[in-house]
């Protein structure tokens, strides 16, 4: 080897390091959440604790929650009936019921889009979707004045929470979101596969372990190698704040990332660990060992 070459290989190596791992950054598109919001995300059947959780983000006994009952509304019902089922303080629906709390309903695209239907949102501290299918959300709200006011919410540091259904319209991939056939089983659905997209370049799967879901989203990643997914546990949230996800617990989170986890495509996530949603590396809590 030349005098040149000894000076200049180091050189030529440490630039192809560096290619690659600019290459490698670029094929993994970040994900992130609300800047200044929060997300409260639950795998379904969700628990006391959870919509606790939300009001004490929604700022404790100061919270204003609206209530998206979209997902669950198979039939005509009046306000006056979806507000007692959700918000009134005999309903054993209503999670709500310490706070103000308002129903918000439209299956009208038309009245999504209107400045008088959203003007509870416009002074909501958060905001709650139902669980059901969450189809039935995405075919009113997308790309309407609602949406809009949603991430205004977030913009001024609300907080937006949904367990099942109300999960996975978080994100900006929608899986399971047949609706012709309604068929929760077909993980792409053309058609009804974007979400309200507060959790960016991600997709959330629910009720993992109670419906042994746990291997569902393995298409998915294969068709979109970009995409984080995250699979939760039913009974069981995380919360998501600028690009740091926290598990609260009180069981798993799958991670989906793309990578080989001894020969699976996810690795779990359970209470007190956060995922840096740019770089989807974890940062494990301490726990206690097992006897």
């Amino acid at each position: 080897m030349s005098l040149r070459e000894r000076i200049f290989a180091p050189h030529i190596a440490f630039a192809c390091i560096a290619l690659a791992l600019t290459a490698a950054a670029i094929a993994q598109k970040p994900s992130h959440g609300p800047a200044k919001g929060y997300l409260l995300i639950t795998g379904g059947a969700t628990e006391p604790r959870d919509y606790q959780r939300l009001v004490d983000l929604a700022g404790g006994k100061n919270a204003n929650i609206v209530v998206i009952p979209n997902a669950s509304v198979t039939k005509p019902e009046t306000p006056a009936a979806l507000q007692e089922e959700y918000c009134g303080a005999k309903s054993p629906f209503a999670a709500f019921p310490a706070v103000p709390c308002t129903v918000v309903f439209t299956d009208d695209r038309a009245t999504a889009n209107s400045p008088a239907f959203v003007a509870p949102i416009k002074k909501a501290t958060a905001v709650w979707f139902v669980g059901g299918r969450h189809w039935r959300i995405a075919d009113v709200y997308l790309d309407t004045l609602t949406q809009k006011e949603f991430f205004n919410l977030l913009d001024r540091g609300g907080t937006i929470g949904g367990g099942s259904a109300g999960a996975t319209i978080q994100g900006s991939y929608m899986v399971r979101g047949s609706a012709v056939p309604d068929d929760n089983t077909i993980m792409m659905a053309p058609g009804h596969e974007i979400g309200l997209g507060f959790l960016t370049n991600a997709t959330v799967d629910q009720h993992v372990d109670v419906r042994h879901r746990e291997n569902d989203l393995a298409p998915v990643m294969q068709a979109h190698p970009d995409l984080l997914g995250l699979g939760i546990d039913q009974a069981t949230s995380f919360t998501v704040h600028g690009d740091t996800l926290t598990v609260n617990g009180p069981k798993r989170v799958a991670v989906w990332d793309h990578k080989d986890h001894d020969g699976k495509g996810y690795f779990y996530l359970t209470t007190g660990d956060q995922l840096n949603l740019v770089t989807r590396v974890p940062t494990f809590a301490p726990h206690p060992a097992a006897n």
